[in-house]
């Protein structure tokens, strides 16, 4: 049995950030070096799902999401334990998506900042290009926020992954060639020092 651990990376950030396009051009470039988890929420919408403003539903769906996120980071890194496994999104982005307390969260997960934290080696956070007055939209059908919630969502988000000892930030830019360039020569940068 391999016991070597796969390191990851997780990217995230506020809707139309370019995190998408970033892993995609990073994965080509560095083909069968790295394996990429998928977005977790965007699978399980894909689904058939639906958004909603209950409660009950957005508990639920989160719960969904962070479980699928665990699983699927397990198998690739299971498979492909000698790559550098790039996540989109990881499993604390459901924390800025919930309705309750952060307490609450972590119960229902039975989980804690901390231990979801030290899942991953670093995260490179791509602020919303909505933070600069870029048009967000986007190829994903699912991703539905308009430029004023995406920003909510971005604060929210780096206020949760801000904490990791390894963040960094891609701040939004009025050029998105410049901002995906910073952004895949932070996730080398990243790769490298964590070597």
């Amino acid at each position: 049995m391999n016991t070597q651990r796969s390191l990851k990376v997780v990217i995230t950030g506020g809707p139309g950030g370019g995190k998408t396009t970033a892993i995609d051009l990073f994965r080509r470039e560095l083909c069968g070096k790295v394996s990429v988890v998928s977005e977790a929420a965007t699978l399980i919408f894909a689904s058939g799902i639906e958004r909603t403003d209950s409660e009950e539903v957005v508990r639920a769906t989160q719960k969904a999401i962070f479980n699928l996120q665990k699983d699927m980071e397990t198998i690739v890194s299971v498979q492909h334990p000698e790559r550098l496994l790039i996540c989109d999104r990881g499993t604390l982005d459901g924390l800025a998506y919930w309705p309750g307390t952060e307490e609450e969260f972590f119960a229902t997960m039975h989980s804690s900042y901390e231990e979801e934290l030290s899942r991953y080696d670093a995260v490179i956070f791509f602020e919303t290009g909505a933070a600069s007055g870029n048009d967000i939209s986007s190829n994903n059908p699912y991703r539905n926020e308009d430029a004023q919630k995406a920003i909510e969502l971005d604060k929210k988000l780096q206020a949760v992954w801000s904490k990791h000892p390894k963040f960094s930030l891609v701040s939004s830019n009025e050029s998105f060639v410049k901002k995906i360039m910073y952004g895949i020569m932070s996730i080398e940068n990243v790769i490298n020092s964590i070597k």
